[in-house]
């Protein structure tokens, strides 16, 4: 009996894959792709999978891009899908993994529904919730697509054509330890240094393009010592890639000040995670999106957001991407759901999306 796109995304969310073991569940898309999809898969050397899938009723040589993500948030072990009333969540315990393993069945359920469509390059990447590391490493040289659409947003209705520089910070503050009773004026307290570091840079919302925030902060070792050294993590992004570096280096420059007028050290690591891009809505992967969704009788609607995806680093890296959304809801809480009517939807999109490019 043919298994409906409901049976395969709770398939897909009973295989344990949390971010950083996702082998598992990535060997059985292989295998899946393999059998059912005629796909001939490679895994790259960071474990992302690239299945490639030959046209089917279609002379074109171009092959379209596909991707999704196969890890899943915490708590993401043990997941029990429940069905009710075509809905599908799971039992209470845990996330139910629809972000982004539906995406996974809707492409699956679109590439095998599809009465013709181009070569097809089905990716799923590793590592996407804790920063969009599959998609950084992903080995190129075996992908030749040069439009793709990753299905990981969340209206069915909506494209995300771009996205933000993201930047982040690494600071340690060195003071000096002194016991806190006896003789703190002999201390430097880095939670002090740190204190007055944050008190004074601009965080949350900047403007309507950029955010700041500092995300932890650990420090100390006992309540009676003067604290010498404070670890943090923050970040900054931006829609506007300068705003993003001045954000950043007011960051800096707080730490660093604060440090030097209390006598402390302050080490500050900056990474750029990935840089603001934006796809023309004139562009042609936006068109077939727009098309697709227009031909099930939805209202195509653009987006820019300030959240990292997949499609926002593979553009970077000269494929054209955007985002369509998979359809679900409460996605990183256990009140997760989707409805078997999003699922199919989505996977019409998809289905739409290749017989066009056919």
């Amino acid at each position: 009996m043919e298994k409906t796109i409901v049976d395969r995304l709770c398939d897909f969310v009973r295989i344990d894959s949390e971010s950083g073991h996702e082998a598992e569940f990535i060997a059985y898309l292989q295998d899946l792709f393999t059998r059912e999809l005629k796909a001939e898969c490679q895994l790259d050397e960071y474990g992302n999978l690239v299945a490639r899938v030959p046209a089917k009723g279609s002379n074109k040589d171009e092959p379209i891009l596909l991707a999704a993500h196969a890890d899943t948030v915490v708590p993401g072990k043990g997941i029990v899908p429940v069905v009710e009333g075509g809905v599908v969540r799971s039992a209470g315990e845990t996330i139910l993994g629809a972000d982004d393993k539906a995406g996974i069945a809707e492409i699956f359920a679109g590439v095998r529904s599809a009465e013709k469509h181009p070569p097809v390059e089905i990716v799923i990447t590793r590592g996407e919730e804790v920063g969009l590391l599959g998609a950084k490493n992903l080995d190129l040289s075996l992908v030749q697509a040069k439009i793709g659409f990753v299905v990981d947003g969340e209206e069915a209705d909506t494209i995300v054509i771009g996205g933000p520089t993201h930047i982040s910070m690494d600071i340690e503050v060195i003071g000096r330890s002194a016991h806190a009773g006896m003789e703190p004026e002999k201390g430097i307290s880095a939670i002090v240094v740190a204190a007055k570091a944050i008190s004074r840079m601009p965080l949350g919302r900047i403007d309507h393009e950029t955010t700041a925030n500092v995300g932890t902060i650990h420090g100390g070792a006992i309540r009676n010592g003067i604290p010498e050294r404070v670890k943090m993590q923050a970040e900054c992004r931006s829609l506007n890639d300068d705003k993003a570096m001045r954000q950043a280096e007011a960051m800096r420059s707080a730490f660093e000040e604060a440090a030097r007028e209390m006598g402390a050290q302050a080490k500050v690591d900056v990474e750029v995670e990935y840089r603001a891009s934006r796809t023309p809505e004139d562009s042609p992967v936006v068109k077939m999106a727009q098309e697709a969704i227009s031909a099930i009788g939805l209202t195509p609607h653009t987006q820019v957001i300030t959240g990292g995806t997949d499609a926002l680093v593979l553009t970077g890296r000269g494929i054209d991407a955007v985002v369509l959304g998979y359809g679900g809801t409460a996605a990183h809480t256990t009140e997760e759901q989707i409805t078997q009517e999003a699922l199919e939807a989505s996977a019409v999109v998809i289905r739409q999306i290749l017989e066009m490019a056919a």
